[in-house]
């Protein structure tokens, strides 16, 4: 079985149509997706209307949460909690129930799925080492699968040896064979690691192997939604810029 993964839509309507249109195209036949369908862009309703019909399973995100009201506002950026509140007034209360129903980690296929990380499905950014030592030791996964931190990525931890990861880029692969492993798609709605291709993950597992996807999509699209719904500048200027 062939697994997409994708995280950190953002409401980018944009990103994610282009995405499926790559995934269709791949011999994936399930999609998984990691959480933060809505936050920064200016599409939440499509989004949600996209990841529902297509979506095996969806995990909630921080920003999801933020929406549906489970977390306050106050502990958000400016920015984020300005696209919040937007989103707020213009979610169909039907997507706003749904996303009340998801919750930040599940299993699969026996592999972990976390927003955030293993130890705080929430709120922890997972970025060195360290951070994922922790996370290796909270879980029995051979395989998790984060998001949040919008950088695609991978930690990888061989028997008796500790924990190593980088950065990945679109079109590196890795074969998993028996140590433990800590990937990140990153993100289709707002990548956060130069590249402003939207993010996502092809996962074979009965190959056993994880394979990082760029796509190219609209981005003077996305940014021209984020300013006519009159949300702040800079959530359209960094789309540009990967940042």
């Amino acid at each position: 079985m062939q697994v997409a993964i994708v995280s950190d839509i953002h409401g980018n309507r944009h990103a994610l149509e282009a995405v499926l249109a790559d995934i269709a195209q791949s011999d994936a036949d399930r999609l998984w997706c990691l959480g933060d369908v809505v936050g920064y862009g200016a599409d939440p309703n499509d989004c949600c209307t996209i990841v529902r019909e297509h979506a095996a399973v969806c995990l909630a995100g921080n920003h999801d949460l933020a929406v549906t009201g489970a977390l306050p506002l106050d502990e958000f950026s400016r920015g984020a909690a300005l696209a919040a509140r937007w989103t707020q007034e213009v979610l169909a209360p039907e997507h706003r129930d749904w996303l009340a129903s998801l919750d930040p980690a599940d299993t699969e296929e026996g592999v972990g799925l976390f927003h955030a990380s293993p130890r705080d499905p929430v709120w922890e950014y997972v970025l060195s080492a360290l951070l994922a030592e922790l996370c290796f030791d909270a879980v029995p996964h051979q395989l998790s699968l984060i998001g949040h931190s919008h950088v695609a990525l991978a930690f990888v931890r061989e028997e008796g040896e500790p924990a190593t990861g980088r950065a990945r880029r679109g079109g590196e692969a890795e074969e998993l064979g028996e140590a433990r492993w800590l990937v990140n798609p990153g993100s289709v709605g707002q990548p956060r690691d130069g590249d402003a291709r939207a993010a996502w993950l092809l996962l074979d597992l009965g190959a056993g192997t994880v394979e990082w996807r760029r796509t190219e999509y609209d981005v003077a699209g996305a940014a021209a939604a984020i300013r006519s719904a009159h949300l702040p500048d800079s959530l359209a200027e960094r789309l540009q810029y990967g940042q």
